[in-house]
């Protein structure tokens, strides 16, 4: 199985999970909503540390690359639900591409932990990104959420950086003007 992994934080409940499972999940680090350059370059050296602790293995994707998501998301930058869709589906099927090329039947997401995220939309993102595939792969949907906690928790143990916002330019904009009204 694929897991595609947003951050570190967010992929310890999942891998977990899924390593209870009885899947050897490989970690897939595609994200190019993630800004500014800096930012991104910490959440992926945080993704590394916590994968070679847990014995994760972490494939890195695409680089920082954040003119893909701007390309994605600018047009829909004022609607969040709709925004956060484009930016599902981007990072979804490259994981779904990835899956395939790979031979892996099946992928999912650590997006699945946070309460945060627009849950559904992820679900049916990683679904469509299935269905685009060919047919080769499915998406496992499986609702992390109950582990939230625990994976906050136990990324603090371990001292992983902890992220104030999704990645995203717009999602850092909005939180900083919610903060000045």
């Amino acid at each position: 199985m694929l897991l595609h992994v947003c951050c570190g934080p967010c992929a310890v409940h999942p891998h977990r999970a899924l390593v209870a499972e009885g899947y050897s999940p490989l970690g897939f680090f595609f994200n190019p909503n993630i800004q500014p350059s800096r930012e991104y370059r910490r959440r992926l050296d945080t993704a590394q540390d916590y994968a070679s602790r847990s014995g994760l293995d972490l494939e890195v994707a695409g680089g920082y690359r954040p003119e893909l998501h701007l390309e994605a998301t600018l047009p829909v930058r004022k609607d969040r639900d709709v925004r956060c869709r484009a930016c599902y589906d981007l990072r979804l099927t490259e994981a779904a591409r990835e899956a395939t090329a790979r031979g892996l039947g099946e992928f999912t997401t650590t997006l699945l932990v946070s309460p945060y995220q627009l849950h559904d939309e992820v679900r049916r993102a990683g679904e469509a990104a299935a269905e685009r595939a060919g047919g080769e792969v499915r998406f496992t949907y499986r609702d992390f959420r109950p582990g939230w906690r625990e994976g906050v928790a136990l990324s603090r143990e371990l001292g992983l950086y902890r992220q104030p916002y999704c990645g995203c330019l717009w999602s850092e904009v909005e939180r900083y003007e919610r903060g000045r009204s």
